[in-house]
């Protein structure tokens, strides 16, 4: 058996060796963590094609991206376990192999349930490789260099969701979908070499602690409920679906006692640490990253509908659409580097989150006052401005709460923040997509009044509309159908037009409300301390 002393050499001999590779390293880490988060994005453009060769219905197929999230959101929250449990090294290559491998048996698959499953083991593979790389960054680099590595990271990070719709909608009209999954392979097996080659793990001891398997059947069944419920509950009529009436009860039962069990004192080895909770930076994070996944999350799939139903915009064209915003995020994340890059002389956290949420609330009330002629060139600017935000808003959050954890904590910090935005982004979706729905009947139900022969304005879009059709060898009777149905075109339009108004700003009110949990981060002389 080592003696004290000689542990200690040994991990400083394991620091040094990382300290060498640490740029190879990085290189490998930005290489795992783009392959999960473009994988994301590009099999969204690729469902529609998945649909038709499995020979499915586009309700069914949407498994493909509800049985990852699913295992994804499951796996998260317990990833500082199983790396504690396993070596943090060992746990990444793990993750990454899981995940190679069963992108390649997606890209083989022959029918939806195939495709589920193999989802579902990407999923535990992919769940967690973001909180993972980023532990592994803190722990490898100096804190000198941090303010330079996390921007640097996170500008790849934000690059690949930005190509992403472009480069599915190239690979699926070009190739197929199963390349969609199966670029993954040699990208994967890359970032397993450079990991396994250049990365040292620190020594570990591994005690024969008892696994918590109360704390996670309980996190399984709860996370997991909770997740399908958002994801499927829309479709499914909500309350009024057996199903997700009983997995939202046991979503609430299983929650609150994992909470009583994480918390009690008889559970000695949680699965999910708690008491890092005390932390008011990471607290604070927290709140503002859902508040973040509910926004970009929600904007992009509010934006999406209005570009391809108000302003007539294919897929390919919505995508391009959005690329001026993404690149807007990079540039914010590279400015925002930029600014910390000298620990000494950059300003509070909380002035530049302030910058963000500024820069986002404006954007979103912009949103909010669209009209049903709003093309492109109306919603490039929000667009930009929200890239730019989120740009401001990433970095100085996640270096306030690195600051405040222990690099022991990092893992299990990130991964709970990474965790509630996600969840943040699933009820964002629901909700939005709810509110949508009902806010465009209700203004559907109120316009529909101004249908009568007592409004001078619609009797007279409807003779000219009337008299259009019949100059155009229509009959009176013809014409005049046709007329109507111009006209409560055009009154949907406007209803659903004023519907998405409605949710933008919601989206506002909800980024507006979050500023005060600025005050819960830490300055930086607290930090220090």
């Amino acid at each position: 058996m080592q003696s004290q002393p000689e542990r200690e050499k040994t991990a400083d001999e394991f620091a040094a060796d990382n300290f060498k590779y640490r740029w190879i390293i990085l290189i490998s880490l930005i290489f795992t963590s783009i392959i999960d988060i473009l994988d994301q994005t590009v099999a969204n453009v690729a469902l529609p094609q998945m649909a038709g060769n499995l020979g499915v219905s586009l309700e069914e197929i949407s498994w493909v991206t509800t049985g990852y999230m699913l295992a994804s959101t499951i796996i998260l929250p317990m990833s500082a376990f199983l790396s504690d449990r396993l070596g943090r090294k060992r746990y990444l290559i793990i993750s990454i192999l899981c995940f190679t491998t069963s992108s390649f048996l997606t890209g083989i698959s022959q029918n939806l349930p195939e495709v589920t499953i193999c989802r579902i083991l990407q999923g535990v593979g992919g769940g967690a490789l973001m909180v993972s790389a980023q532990a592994t960054l803190i722990e490898i680099f100096p804190k000198k260099e941090q303010g330079i590595v996390q921007p640097l990271y996170m500008f790849a990070v934000v690059a690949a969701p930005v190509f992403g719709p472009v480069l599915g909608g190239w690979i699926t009209d070009t190739l197929s979908w199963q390349w969609c999954f199966l670029i993954n392979i040699p990208i994967g097996l890359i970032s397993v070499w450079m990991l396994a080659s250049f990365l040292k793990d620190k020594k570990r001891s591994v005690a024969s602690t008892p696994t918590d398997w109360t704390g996670i059947a309980l996190l399984t069944a709860g996370i997991g409920s909770l997740q399908y419920v958002l994801e499927e509950g829309e479709r499914s009529d909500w309350f009024a679906d057996p199903l997700i009436c009983a997995l939202s009860s046991i979503a609430a039962v299983s929650i609150a006692s994992l909470i009583y069990w994480l918390r009690s004192p008889r559970n000695r080895y949680p699965v999910v640490d708690l008491s890092i909770l005390r932390n008011k930076s990471l607290v604070a994070g927290t709140i503002i990253f859902a508040t973040i996944g509910f926004g970009v999350s929600g904007v992009t799939y509010l934006y999406s509908i209005l570009a391809q139903t108000i302003q007539g915009l294919t897929p390919m064209e919505t995508g391009i659409a959005m690329l001026p915003g993404g690149i807007a995020t990079a540039l914010g994340i590279v400015a925002s580097g930029i600014i910390f890059r000298d620990s000494k002389k950059s300003p509070e956290p909380h002035l530049i989150c302030l910058f963000g949420i500024f820069l986002t609330a404006i954007s979103l009330w912009m949103f909010g006052h669209l009209t049903p002629y709003s093309g492109p060139d109306q919603t490039n600017l929000p667009l930009i401005l929200r890239g730019l935000g989120l740009g401001f808003l990433a970095v100085p959050i996640n270096r306030a709460i690195v600051m405040s954890l222990r690099p022991d904590e990092v893992q299990q910090g990130t991964s709970l923040t990474r965790l509630f935005q996600l969840l943040g982004g699933s009820f964002g979706i629901a909700i939005l997509a709810t509110n949508l729905e009902r806010r465009s009947e209700f203004h559907r139900a109120n316009l529909v009044g101004a249908f009568s022969s007592a409004n001078p304005i619609f009797e007279r879009q409807l003779s000219g509309f009337t008299g259009f059709f019949m100059s155009h060898s229509s009959g009176i009777n013809h014409a005049h159908n046709l007329a109507l149905a111009m006209l409560d075109q055009s009154l949907s339009k406007q209803a659903m037009t004023m519907s998405f108004n409605d949710a933008f700003l919601l989206v506002f009110l909800f980024t507006v409300l979050t500023t005060p949990a600025l005050i819960l981060l830490k300055t930086q002389k607290e930090s220090k301390k």
